[in-house]
């Protein structure tokens, strides 16, 4: 009778454990038909996965361990509707920017044109996402919330994307966010592997810091971010920076972004101000091993130095942007400009207006249009949430993009 007893009450237990944990299957599924100008094929229509948002499918576990406690992870996949894979490549291909396409504009001699184009062939082999397959590309982190604050580790979003993302008007959906103007080479890191976040929410605070191991080294290609936000009643203002290593351990690409939201009328006014920089752009250290068959070790030296001139970046990226909802209807405005300090001057502005039409509360149609204005060496072209656009025929070429498609959220 005894033993019948303790048993029950086990059973009860375990029952009432399971109870406080949830295991859910979320997804996005997203895919349009666009058409994009200014191309080096000319006008280019395609069908596109990632209009507004780029399709995934994810699991989301989270356990209840009594006293404030909790466990949580979560693993998210790309998904790419129009191939039914996990990675793809802008319209543009492996084309590169002529800036580092192009010898004379590298700072080279014509003569070394035909080593400029084998480089750019193996950098241009690598443009796009998730080129590597990765299965759980977009996250996959475990983590513990305790009472003064959370702990996360895996593959996850970097802090200073996170102030990007919070304070654009699109919110990263479709050609018109903000960061489509600077994406190649992309000015602020977006999910970094190996991290360990630390994050803490008090009301309307929310802090993060993260530091993240490069893949297989203790020395190397180290990441290191910090953001800070606090959403108010009918406002918000947040800061985030990222600073990275190169596989050499110098000082590369870090950038910091400041943004704020005010409730204005019958929307959201936003505005962003994001600063790049980059002395020391990473990949490009194996360049002059690569050649010195060809041209020898003093030449390689040169080629690798004009390529390594060529992806630097220093740059400030501003965003204004309004929203407003209505019923069923949803419009966006948003304006962004990419300022280029360099002598290139690569500048890029975009503007334009995106539309969601609710047919439920999971499903919307969407159109959007987008004008990518370039000047200099500018040469960027709109993508698409989950895609990058690529360039444009050549320096200076403007592109418009226009697109219409249908989103599931499940």
């Amino acid at each position: 009778m005894k033993k019948t007893f303790v048993l029950a009450a086990l059973a009860a237990a375990s029952a009432a454990s399971f109870a406080q944990s949830s295991v859910t299957i979320y997804g996005i599924v997203d895919a349009g038909v666009t058409q994009v100008n200014g191309l080096r094929g000319g006008s280019v229509k395609q069908l596109v996965s990632g209009i507004m948002d780029g399709s995934r499918l994810g699991v989301r576990v989270s356990e209840d361990l009594g006293g404030g406690w909790r466990a949580l992870a979560t693993l998210e996949h790309r998904l790419e509707l129009d191939t039914g894979t996990g990675s793809n490549r802008p319209p543009s291909g492996s084309q590169l920017p002529d800036r580092v396409a192009q010898a004379a504009l590298l700072g080279l001699p014509t003569a070394l044109q035909p080593v400029v184009t084998a480089v750019g062939s193996s950098i241009g082999a690598g443009i796009g996402v998730n080129q590597g397959g990765t299965f759980w590309d977009r996250q996959a982190f475990v983590g513990l919330v305790t009472p003064v604050g959370a702990v996360l580790a895996g593959r996850q979003y970097t802090p200073a994307y996170e102030i990007t993302a919070t304070f654009d008007t699109l919110g990263t959906q479709s050609s018109l966010a903000a960061g489509q103007v600077a994406s190649l080479p992309a000015s602020f890191d977006i999910r970094v592997s190996n991290a360990l976040q630390y994050r803490v929410q008090l009301g309307g605070f929310t802090a993060s810091a993260m530091a993240a191991a490069g893949e297989g080294s203790a020395s190397t290609g180290r990441l290191l971010g910090a953001m800070a936000m606090y959403k108010g009643k009918g406002w918000s203002v947040g800061v985030g920076h990222n600073t990275r290593e190169n596989e050499r351990g110098a000082k590369s690409l870090t950038g910091t972004a400041f943004g704020a939201t005010v409730d204005l009328g019958p929307g959201r006014l936003y505005g962003m101000i994001g600063s790049i920089k980059d002395d020391n752009p990473t990949g490009l250290s194996g360049i002059a091993a690569s050649v010195t068959p060809t041209v020898g070790a003093a030449t390689a030296g040169l080629v690798q130095a004009a390529f390594i001139n060529g992806f630097k970046q220093d740059g400030r990226l501003t965003h204004v942007g309004y929203k407003f909802e209505s019923g069923v209807n949803t419009v966006y405005l948003a304006y962004t400009q990419f300022d280029d300090k360099r002598a290139a001057n690569a500048d890029t502005k975009s503007f334009g207006v995106a539309y969601t039409y609710a047919l439920s509360k999971r499903t919307d149609v969407n159109a959007v249009i987008t004008r990518f204005d370039n000047s200099g060496l500018g040469q960027a072209a709109p993508g698409g949430a989950g895609y990058l656009g690529g360039v444009t025929a050549s320096a200076g070429t403007d592109s418009t993009s226009l697109a219409l498609g249908i989103r599931h959220r499940f």
